[in-house]
Parts: structure tokens; C-alpha cells; sequence
């Protein structure tokens, strides 16, 4: 069925002469607006005569291959979104970079080099107005902004490996480079523009997705009328190479009611997007025209590649490329989806360059089941939540309680409820009791090696299937479940023990004494297995467990996957005293006569919110 290609933008020429230009093209044509005069060098505005249609056939066998080839060696390049700096971070930032860090340390640990990018956006209007309202420059407000980011990744154990600014020179100079090669290809003409336009969202908006008043859907804020003389991207060009990318590589856009979000816009025809904006000063100049400024859009994606470039480099595109790319998955909120599941990877094919291999696109969170917004009042600061609850509770709780690619929902009670019926119960508990049996019968020693204790038993066989379970899951990014399967290895520790009772057979002494001693080797095994398997999730709670198996914080961090096969634990091998590793949170209130705890432990069994696909 023929794809209707709609491109509808309205010219201004030097005579004033105005029209707009519709049409319908058949899949096999493609549309490409360009000047016969148009070069690097040239700053004119175009004139109606000088616009002109080249079609052209195009056949699925000369398709753009999305798909690069790949091997086991190449780096696992992955990526958070470049954040924007008008305001600090909040808790959707800290989300998705919780994210991308537990897959980031997943990774890590079943071997893949990774270079884990993120950084922020700091140009555009927004950020200008940010800053003059804050009575600062706009470069001192992105530094402060900046700043506040790379302290929030600190305080969550965020284990980045590049963190790029899109003020930085490097950054500006491949940006330079890269417009000028899209320039070279004929994709960037000038041309008048007047439109809708969003400030939060820097985009201008069709009017069919705006709402009454002609309000933004994602900051309920009227749009500008706006008119500019601009440089435009012929993304409409790739509409049909797009397409064939969705159709062959389904993987591309994941999970899959993202890609058939991107299918569904790609449908109503793809049109040439503004990528200079002439009345915006903080920017990076159009190297063409000074006198204007580089979209933020066509700027910040650009940050993905020259995050690369490693500081002593002289900043070049081919440089940063030979470093890493192409990327191997973009996580992103879905509100952006658009603009690097369709605006990108034209972008890219337009430079020549490799498209990312996945972009991911998760859904939003909510407090107590309402939108989150300044104006109710309702806001989840990710500051307060760490310094209150530690950044093991925090990073727990929106992996295993939000299916990844869904919305999610945070409630205070739910969370504490969450992180003490799992961390301090489930695990810490089975630990700290399992350890004050050993301490208080054998001296703190395992009595036998853990795959000897083990011999004959189907707790060691019901483990193996949980970790081999676990490592799919994280694989297939279904972080949820992940936390949930290793969280059934500490259930079956627990329940293991509490069937074996070995504070009693420890008081029949002989076999019955033995028989004991090796029940406690093979939960404190599968105590370290937990250990590794949740330690993308949670890694300081899990560091604490190993160096209470007797282990250093050098072992932990050369641990690697191999190390959940059973058998870790040796004969002799001295325990740590027991110690909690991860307490209660109670909260304390403040009364006439003082502090009051209120223990906020339901007794109820805890229900997993209903998350919400995103429309």
C-alpha cells in the first residue's frame, strides 16, 4: 500500500511570494528539495526560483542496511539521554540512568568492554531563559546544572565512563564537521518558516497534536506563533529508507509498542524539520551563517558520538567514530523517542555514518498514582530520596518495581514496604542469621567446600536455574524481572533453612552436627551468588555481603558472571562476624514530646502496581 508522504511547509521568498507544497508520493519515489547554488560557502536566502523537486525511483535492494556488522570484541556502547540543564535533575534523569547503569555493570560483568555515556544538553532557548531568570550567565547556570548531575550520578553510584557537555569545545567542533557533511550532501537548505512553536519542548508543532489554545500535550503551554528565516533538514528524503530499517530490523526500536509507535508517525509522512534557529544566541553558530544558530535538537544528539573523542584528541568525527561507534543502545524516556527513532538516524545515514543498533524507549513515573508537577506539589526530589533511603534502596526499588518500558508509579509507604520485605528480610536476614549459626557453632569457618556440601541436593540445582534465568533477563533489559529472580533465591535460601532447622540438628551433635555445618556452607553459597547476580542492581548492599563471606572489595570488583556458577566457597574460609547489611528504614516523625518512630512494615503481601503503556 502506498505510504501518503505529506510535506506542507510555508516559504516566504524575497518577492514575498508565498505557497505551500503538498504532495503524495508512492513508496518508490522519494522527494528532495535542494538549491543548485546552495554550498558551504553560501549564506543567501533562497528565492522560489531556485527550488526545485528532484524524484527518484529507489528499489528495496539499494535500501540502507541499519545493521552494522558486529563482533564479540566490539565495545558495548551505551548511552543515557544528554540531559537538560534548566533546571536540576529529577527523578525521570535518575531513572533512566539507574537504568542504564545496572545494564551498563551487567555487561561489564559477563565480559563486554562498555563505555557508558552520559552527559548534559546545555544550549537553546530554554537555558538562556533559565539562567536570566536565575540572574546568571547563560555558561555559568550550565555549569552549576552540570555540576548538580554529576554529584546526583556520585551519590547513586552511577559508574559512567563518559560524561559529555555539549559546551564543551570538542563537542562544537564535531558538530561544526558533522553539519557541514549533511551541508555537502545536499540535505540543509534555507527557507522562511512560520509555525507553532513549543519553548519547553524547542520543536515546532503540528496543530493537529496540539491541544485547545493550541497547548503542548507534554507542558500544557501554549505554542508561539514564530516566523523565521532558517535552515531546514530534507528529512522527508529517508522517509522510505526509515521504513524498510523498521520493517528489517525490528530490534531497532524496542520494546516493540515503541516501534509501532515510530511505525504509526512514520505513516502520516515524514517533513523537513528547521535545524537553525535565528533568534537564539546560546548556540552553536551555523558555520554557514554566524548569524544563526544550531538547533539544540540537531546539536545534543550529536553529543552520543562526540563523547567518544577521547581529550588529548585533536576533535574530529572520524576519531570519535574509530572509538566506539556505532552505539549499541540509546535509552531514553519515550517522550523523545521521536527525535532518535526518526530525526537521528536520518541524520546519520545523511553524514554516511552507522545508525545505533537499539533505542529504547521507557515509559514515565508518577507519585501516588498523579502526574508529577511543581504545580501539585508532588515532585519526587532523587536528592532527598538518597540521602534518606541510601542509593541501594532507591536503585531497588524503580528496577523491580517499574517493568522496564512502562510507566511506573512511587509511593513512600509501597517503597519502604518493597525494600524491607526484600533487602532487609529476604537477604540481609538470611545472611545475618546464617552467619550467627556459623559464628556461634563452628566458629565463624565453613566446615567443606560449597560444591561438596552441596553434593546430592536440589537447593544447588533449584540456584543454577534461577542465575542461568537471571542473566537472560537482564540480556533481554527485563530489569524487573531479573530483581525478581534472584529475589527467589534468597526465598528459597530462607526456606531452605527453615526446613532444614540446623539450630536443631546442631544441638543433636554428630552426623545430625555435620548435616548442619554444610546447610549453612550452601545458603552462605548461594548468599555469594546473590551477591554477584544483584550486584548491577544494588552494588553496595552486595559489596557488603561478600566482605561478609570473607571477601575484599578488590574480589568483589573483579568478580565476574562465571563466579555465579556454584562452588565459589572453600573449606576453612573464615566469615565475617555477622553484621547487618542493610537495616530497617523506620520513619520518625516529630511530636510535642519528640521524635516518634512509625514503622511503616505492612503485613499485608505486596502487590505490583499496574504500570501503563504509554499512549
Amino acid at each position: 500500500m502506498a505510504a501518503r508522504l505529506q510535506h506542507s511547509l510555508q516559504f516566504q521568498t524575497n518577492s514575498l511570494t508565498t505557497f505551500i507544497f503538498s504532495s503524495s508520493f508512492s513508496n518508490s519515489i522519494q522527494i528532495d528539495f535542494r538549491s543548485k547554488w546552495f554550498s558551504s560557502s553560501s549564506s543567501s536566502k533562497r528565492s522560489a526560483a531556485s527550488l526545485y523537486c528532484t524524484c527518484s525511483n529507489t528499489s528495496s535492494s539499494n535500501a540502507f542496511n541499519s545493521a552494522p556488522v558486529t563482533t564479540k570484541d566490539d565495545p558495548f556502547v551505551l548511552t543515557t539521554p544528554l540531559y537538560y540543564v534548566n533546571a536540576p535533575p529529577h527523578m525521570g534523569s535518575a531513572y533512566s540512568t539507574i537504568a542504564a547503569d545496572a545494564i551498563a555493570r551487567f555487561q561489564r560483568l559477563i565480559g563486554k568492554k562498555v563505555i557508558f555515556i552520559t552527559g548534559t544538553d546545555e544550549h537553546g532557548e530554554k537555558i538562556a531563559t533559565a539562567a536570566a531568570a536565575g540572574g546568571s550567565l547563560p555558561k555559568g547556570h550550565c555549569d552549576a546544572i552540570s555540576q548538580s548531575y554529576r554529584e546526583l550520578w556520585k551519590d547513586l553510584d552511577i559508574s559512567y565512563d563518559k560524561f559529555i557537555r555539549t559546551t564543551d569545545p570538542k563537542h562544537e567542533a564535531i558538530v561544526e564537521e558533522f553539519y557541514s557533511k549533511v551541508l555537502a550532501n545536499g540535505d540543509i537548505y534555507q527557507a522562511d518558516y512560520e509555525g507553532l512553536y513549543c519553548v519547553n519542548c524547542e520543536e515546532y508543532k503540528d496543530e493537529k497534536e496540539l491541544l485547545e489554545n493550541n497547548c503542548c500535550p507534554m507542558h500544557l503551554k501554549p505554542c508561539l506563533k514564530r516566523k523565521e528565516d532558517n535552515y531546514f533538514f530534507a528529512l522527508s528524503k529517508y522517509q522510505k529508507k526509515l521504513e524498510e530499517i523498521l520493517e528489517h530490523n525490528p530490534d531497532f526500536v524496542q520494546p516493540v509498542y515503541r516501534l509501532n509507535e515510530v511505525q504509526n508517525w512514520m505513516k502520516t509522512g515524514l517533513r523537513d524539520f528547521s535545524i537553525s534557529r535565528a533568534s537564539v544566541d546560546w548556540g552553536i553558530r551555523v558555520p554557514n551563517d554566524p548569524k544563526q544558530t544550531i538547533y539544540v535538537w540537531f546539536d545534543a544528539l550529536l553529543g552520543y558520538i562526540s563523547a567518544l573523542s577521547e581529550d588529548q584528541d585533536q576533535p574530529s568525527l572520524q576519531t570519535a567514530i574509530s572509538s566506539g561507534w556505532p552505539a549499541s543502545l540509546h535509552l531514553i524516556g519515550k517522550d523523545i523517542l521521536r527525535f532518535h527513532a526518526v530525526y537521528w538516524p536520518a541524520m546519520l545515514m545523511s553524514a554516511g555514518l552507522s545508525l545505533p543498533k537499539t533505542v529504547f524507549g521507557h515509559g514515565f513515573l508518577t507519585k501516588d498514582g498523579m502526574k508529577m508537577g511543581k504545580s501539585l506539589g508532588n515532585t519526587l526530589e532523587p536528592n532527598e530520596l538518597v540521602h534518606r533511603f541510601g542509593p541501594d534502596a532507591v536503585r531497588y526499588f524503580f528496577l523491580r518495581e517499574v517493568e522496564f518500558g512502562n510507566d511506573g508509579d512511587y509511593s513512600e509507604e509501597r517503597f519502604i514496604n518493597i525494600v524491607n520485605a526484600h533487602l532487609a528480610n529476604t537477604i540481609g536476614n538470611l545472611l545475618n542469621r546464617t552467619l550467627g549459626l556459623l559464628k556461634k557453632n563452628c566458629q565463624s569457618t565453613l566446615v567443606a567446600d560449597s560444591s561438596i556440601a552441596a553434593e546430592g541436593n536440589a537447593f544447588k540445582d533449584s540456584v543454577e536455574k534461577l542465575v542461568e534465568k537471571a542473566k537472560v533477563q537482564y540480556e533481554s533489559l527485563l530489569l524487573s524481572s531479573a530483581c525478581e529472580t534472584v529475589l527467589e533465591i534468597g526465598n528459597a535460601g530462607n526456606l531452605y533453612i527453615d526446613e532444614h532447622a540446623p539450630w536443631s540438628l546442631f544441638k543433636q551433635g554428630g552426623t545430625s552436627f555435620d548435616s548442619a555445618a554444610k546447610d549453612l556452607v550452601v545458603v552462605l553459597e548461594a548468599m555469594r551468588i546473590i551477591a554477584i547476580a544483584l550486584s548491577p542492581v544494588a552494588p553496595k548492599l552486595c559489596l557488603r555481603i561478600y566482605q561478609q563471606l570473607g571477601y575484599t572489595e578488590e574480589q568483589f570488583n573483579a568478580a565476574t558472571w562465571n563466579d555465579t556458577k556454584w562452588g565459589g566457597l572453600k573449606g576453612g574460609q573464615v566469615m565475617a562476624l555477622p553484621n547487618p547489611i542493610f537495616a530497617k528504614i523506620e520513619i520518625v516523625s516529630e511530636s510535642e514530646d519528640g521524635p516518634v518512630v512509625e514503622k511503616k512494615i505492612s503485613k499485608k503481601k505486596q502487590k505490583r502496581p499496574q504500570s501503563t503503556v504509554g499512549a
